[in-house]
């Protein structure tokens, strides 16, 4: 483990039955309160906005605005927040996807991607992978190209890398944590 992962996993607490009995809850708030564990988080993904040779960066609501925000503003570039419907005023673009029991849907404005944008899409956890994927579809029928995905950490027993992976389409996803 390096030293980086040490503090990050450091600054995260365990909550557990929450929001349901029998369900541990990875709660980043400390880490978010902490100034050095968030720059340090903050510099590792702007590290990879550039290696991907990003454009933009994408913050996925909630906790993805937190994170993807700071991080456009480290590595030169725009940020672009993907909401949830009828969060965003003006012409959007929807995406539909399922949930576990039932289905939702996010937006983006459809202005704010064009053709030749590289995205990062940047959130707190991949779980299922399901916004995930929504976003990527979103991206793509803007016109633009996804350079990656990055989270702060994977939840690798819900198996999302498999379901995005081909979404991907070879765009590298980056865990800094494996939880």
């Amino acid at each position: 483990m390096t030293g980086i992962q040490e503090l990050l996993l450091s600054r995260i607490r365990d909550v557990a039955d929450y929001p349901e009995p029998g369900v541990m809850f990875k709660d980043i708030t400390p880490l978010l309160a902490d100034p050095a564990a968030f720059t340090a988080l903050t510099d590792e993904l702007a590290a990879i906005a550039a290696g991907t040779g990003a454009t933009k960066v994408v913050g996925l609501e909630a906790r993805g605005f937190i994170l993807g925000a700071p991080v456009a503003v480290r590595a030169g570039l725009g940020f672009i927040p993907v909401r949830k419907a009828g969060k965003l005023p003006g012409a959007t673009l929807r995406q539909a996807y399922d949930l576990e029991y039932g289905s939702a849907e996010i937006e983006v404005h459809a202005e704010d991607l064009v053709t030749g944008d590289r995205v990062l899409i940047v959130d707190d956890v991949l779980a299922t992978g399901g916004t995930a994927e929504a976003a990527i579809q979103l991206i793509h029928r803007a016109g633009a190209e996804v350079s990656g995905l990055a989270v702060l950490m994977e939840l690798g027993f819900l198996d999302g890398r498999s379901r995005l992976e081909p979404a991907l389409g070879g765009a590298p996803l980056t865990a800094l944590l494996q939880v």
